[in-house]
């Protein structure tokens, strides 16, 4: 194909949908705050859901096993992620969030409802894991396809300020979920709680998820005049191997800090909190509502400020302060826990991984053509999340109780990001540059 032709056809795919920015923000990041929110509350619920499905063992085994429980929602994320991103690859972004919030809504129900093992024995836990599954596997491909339509919306200078709706949407989520989770476990007595309290948070997400199919269903699609037999041909696990390894390698070591990260301040801390330094459990769920308060205000801020200033430096930065803070942050909350100390050190650090988030979603993003950006972004999300994040409240309540280090947090997280931060070498800021416009050599940045 001449190049002029190519240049016709690669506008053609990516001309301006009709409805506005601010109405395509808030579509998506209702219904991907609805997402999160029916993934993560279940991480707020743990130490109940610990006590009800496993009343045989001790304390610390009950909330291995929910804390385990909770991560295996993660093993089914790569296969969410492969499997809706190609989805949204071929027949469309909006199709496949759409999917993705019937599944979570599915996912929900099957834990709002399930027997406990009073009543069905261990097919009451292996029905919890089984709803985990499901929400899973949604999870994995909410990511890929809600940010690849925000930033398709988005012109050359605004991408990173559109992508950063995804993560305030999260933060957005995650608060939500924390508010609603500390509501139940505050105000009902232990034992309506456990006889059936604990469902409300997620019967909730069953009743709004509506809501979000409801918004969405007022998107105009991003994908444009890609051939049905393209997206077909060529959004395959196979293809991204093979013509796109180091980019997926790349991608997945960059992404590393700041989603470990994440589930370490957001979700392990009030685990911690409660468990190691003897804080009421009802004070930990509130370090949700920190996380998710700074998230959602700061990450637009970012994403302007990425937009200007560009993606790396403020993706470098962000973690350098991490590096320098994360140790003393940690030694002076176990010197003297609080709720206030605790408090003040998820916010802190909550700023330096949400400040880095949407500039390294928007280089992540760029990596990948036209046809496969759904589904590299959410393989490399979902992977990610899966070996490493998920499972690190999980590997740190295990650390802890081998080690006696109560600092063992702040060295796994510091040995993360410094590892992660070793990627950006190897990547190229695209900030001004057209998502799929030609390249300086006059190639197209879209061509596989």
């Amino acid at each position: 194909m001449p190049r002029e032709a190519a240049l016709d056809s690669s506008a053609s795919r990516t001309s301006p949908p009709p409805m506005s920015k601010r109405k395509a923000v808030t579509a998506i990041t209702v219904g991907n705050a609805l997402e999160f929110y029916d993934f993560t509350v279940y991480g707020f619920m743990t130490s109940v859901i610990g006590r009800i499905f496993f009343p045989a063992l001790t304390s610390y085994a009950q909330l291995l096993l929910a804390i385990a429980s909770f991560g295996v929602g993660f093993l089914a994320r790569p296969l969410g992620g492969l499997v809706i991103g190609a989805y949204a690859d071929r027949h469309g972004r909006k199709k496949a969030m759409n999917l993705t919030i019937g599944l979570m809504m599915l996912g929900c129900a099957m834990i709002a409802f399930a027997p406990t093992p009073s009543l069905i024995g261990f097919a009451a836990p292996a029905l919890i894991v089984l709803g985990r599954l499901v929400q899973g596997f949604s999870a994995g491909g909410e990511l890929g396809a809600s940010t690849t339509m925000l930033v398709e919306y988005a012109d050359r200078g605004d991408r990173v300020y559109m992508s950063s709706w995804q993560v305030a949407s999260q933060g957005l989520g995650v608060m939500f979920g924390a508010i609603v989770s500390n509501v139940v476990v505050s105000l009902l007595p232990a034992s309506d709680l456990d006889s059936w309290g604990w469902r409300l948070p997620f019967v909730l997400g069953m009743l709004i998820a509506p809501i979000g199919l409801y918004i969405r269903s007022q998107l105009h699609e991003t994908l444009g005049d890609v051939p049905a037999a393209e997206g077909a041909a060529h959004a395959t696990l196979g293809t991204l191997l093979r013509d796109h390894w180091a980019d997926l390698l790349k991608a997945s070591l960059l992404f590393l800090s700041c989603t470990v990260g994440i589930y370490v301040v957001a979700f392990y801390l009030p685990t911690f909190a409660a468990k190691e330094l003897g804080l009421p459990v009802q004070v930990g769920i509130w370090v949700g509502v920190v996380f998710g308060v700074i998230n959602f205000i700061l990450a637009p801020l970012s994403g302007r400020l990425a937009d200007r200033w560009r993606r790396k430096p403020v993706i470098f930065w962000s973690r350098v302060a991490l590096l320098v803070l994360v140790p003393p942050c940690f030694l002076w909350l176990v010197d003297a826990p609080s709720a206030a100390r605790l408090y003040l050190v998820v916010a802190i650090l909550s700023v330096f991984l949400t400040s880095q988030f949407p500039a390294l979603l928007v280089m992540l993003t760029e990596l990948f053509p036209r046809h496969l950006r759904a589904s590299g972004l959410s393989i490399v999300y979902s992977v990610v999340v899966a070996v490493f994040s998920g499972f690190s409240p999980f590997v740190l309540t295990w650390l802890v109780h081998a080690s006696g280090d109560k600092l063992a947090p702040a060295w796994y997280l510091l040995v993360v990001t410094a590892v992660s931060t070793v990627a950006l070498l190897w990547l190229t800021d695209r900030t001004g540059e057209e998502l799929d416009g030609p390249a300086p050599d006059g190639s197209l940045k879209a061509a596989p």
